[in-house]
């Protein structure tokens, strides 16, 4: 279980109220497509993505981050029990999809860069260390399959 300070929780809600889903999740999968390409393997069904200009043209593409960031954001409302909340997540991708657990935390970096772009300034150092401990809790929740 992963313990949090009132700050944490402030600071995790405070980058969530600025996260518009309908934008940063196409932009975050997206980028994670773009820059790490071998993660495209899982995206067989999306059409063309062999350009980034078709990847970021792709509705496939994004309304699957659409999807990801809403799964993401659903610990939020569980942040005493993201193990527990992701459970059947972690089989799914595990067992079904077999997803490589990394790519949830390639997501993740591509994530964070796309929220700190629309932030600026206003992510500040101690905001960005509890966004990545609350990434690094959701990651390691739908890895735990895997172990």
């Amino acid at each position: 279980m992963v313990e949090w300070t009132d700050a944490e929780r402030r600071y995790v809600e405070a980058v969530w109220s600025k996260i518009d889903i309908d934008v940063c999740g196409p932009l975050a999968l997206q980028r994670c497509l773009i820059v790490y390409p071998w993660t495209q393997r899982y995206f067989g069904g999306f059409g063309d993505l062999s350009t980034d200009t078709a990847i970021m043209g792709n509705p496939k593409v994004a309304k699957h981050g659409v999807v990801a960031l809403t799964g993401l954001r659903t610990a939020l409302d569980h942040m005493d029990e993201i193990k527990t909340t992701y459970a059947a997540l972690s089989v799914l991708h595990s067992e079904k999809l077999h997803v490589d657990p990394d790519n949830f935390r390639l997501l993740c970096e591509c994530l964070t860069i796309v929220v700190a772009g629309k932030m600026g300034k206003k992510m500040s150092p101690e905001m960005q260390a509890a966004w990545q401990k609350y990434l690094s809790a959701v990651t390691s929740a739908l890895g735990r399959q895997y172990h």
